[in-house]
């Protein structure tokens, strides 16, 4: 069996929770079967069963006085150029809107069956206007296109099916609940302190990692930061900001807050897995959220969490098991849920022990990848038959 991933994040290229899913994602089905991965870039990869080819925007999409609109026109010369070259495999598999136009042309050309992962929905951010001017009601048409013309439509997180569902004309059938993993090797506890020397991180802090955006709630929690308790710093790691504006304000946020300390650029793994380990505690303040991949991350290294009563965290953090839940875009809240695990250090030693039981036991890469892998092989099998039967009842 051979499966064409496309995917606009691929290493060294991963900015989100997306990309984090397709590296290892493709790293375990490569053990399993072929894959080829199409991604933006420039990446030329293989490693045994595993391929990967990059694939650049057209130039002539990057010019012009309206940038706003380039990032999305850019978007759809890249899949013009991914789907360009043949396609040989027994599905297609894409990721995020961004893929979603070869992933329908490659369908329609190549007679293949078509499977779409939903890491998060365009209808339900809508702030990405901000971001892509109007060619933001573009991303949401093609994913519409792509979805309700899928075989299959993975949802990372059972909450997320409901909104499926409501905003696309899709057969429920057709929808598979598969959630994102973890690497329990890459992020587990790890006692160094190279990175805190490195940016002169002393003493107790508390943790967020996630992309500048709107959707990831940092602003909530810089402000929750004047309710929390004296003595503990915040360190906030962000990459890929979503649009000028929003990075503008959260550096206002971050300039009115002494205890925060800001680093806003991306790091390797074993250094995030470093501040995870030693964070007091680690927090998700996001409104919006179909999985939260970081959340498992933090589990992973034993952190106790406070995250956002949201989507898919609802299936990842356990409230008064692995962490604690709150209302979300509420500072208040946020800082009261902190405040108690700092205040109660074996309640947050006995959710740091449960969370990383929880995701050995629910979210490995290798668990995930057999799910995936069985979905691959049910869908092929199913779209032979169908193609069968349709050369069959062809005049002869």
């Amino acid at each position: 069996m051979k499966a064409t991933i496309i995917t606009r994040e691929y290493p060294p290229n991963v900015y989100g929770g997306a990309g984090v899913h397709v590296k290892f994602l493709t790293r375990e089905l490569a053990k399993r079967i072929d894959v080829e991965v199409r991604c933006f870039g420039d990446q030329s990869i293989e490693d045994g069963r595993l391929t990967v080819r990059g694939y650049r925007a057209w130039e002539r999409m990057w010019e012009g006085d309206e940038r706003r609109f380039n990032p999305t026109l850019g978007t759809f010369s890249t899949d013009l150029s991914i789907v360009r070259d043949r396609i040989a495999s027994d599905v297609v598999h894409t990721h995020t809107w961004y893929a979603a136009y070869a992933g329908y042309m490659a369908k329609v050309l190549y007679d293949v069956p078509l499977v779409a992962t939903v890491h998060s929905l365009e209808p339900l951010r809508p702030w990405k206007e901000e971001q892509l001017g109007r060619s933001y009601h573009l991303s949401t048409w093609v994913e519409k296109v792509a979805l309700e013309n899928a075989d299959r439509i993975v949802s990372v997180s059972k909450q997320a099916t409901g909104d499926i569902l409501k905003h696309f004309n899709i057969d429920p059938a057709k929808l598979r609940v598969i959630h994102n993993g973890i690497d329990l090797d890459l992020y587990r506890p790890l006692d160094t302190d190279s990175t805190r020397r490195a940016f002169d991180i002393d003493g107790d802090y508390i943790l967020f990692v996630g992309r500048t955006s709107r959707q990831k709630g940092m602003g909530y929690l810089i402000d929750a930061m004047s309710y929390v308790d004296p003595g503990v710093k915040l360190v906030c790691c962000t990459s890929a900001p979503d649009t000028k504006e929003v990075e503008d304000e959260i550096a206002a946020k971050v300039a009115q807050q002494p205890r925060v300390l800001w680093i806003n650029s991306l790091l390797r793994e074993e250094q995030y897995v470093e501040l995870y380990s030693n964070a007091r505690v680690f927090a998700c303040p996001s409104i919006y959220e179909p999985f939260g991949i970081i959340n498992l991350e933090a589990m992973a290294c034993k952190t106790p969490v406070v995250a956002s009563r949201v989507g898919g965290i609802l299936e990842t953090v356990v409230d008064g098991e692995t962490g604690l839940l709150v209302p979300p875009a509420d500072p208040q809240a946020l800082a009261n849920g902190i405040n108690t695990l700092l205040r109660n250090p074996s309640m947050a030693a006995s959710f740091g022990d449960n969370g990383r039981r929880r995701v050995e036991e629910h979210f490995s890469w290798s668990f995930i990848a057999s799910k995936t892998e069985e979905m691959y092989r049910e869908l092929s099998e199913e779209w032979k038959r169908g193609r069968d039967a349709r050369k069959a009842s062809r005049p002869s």
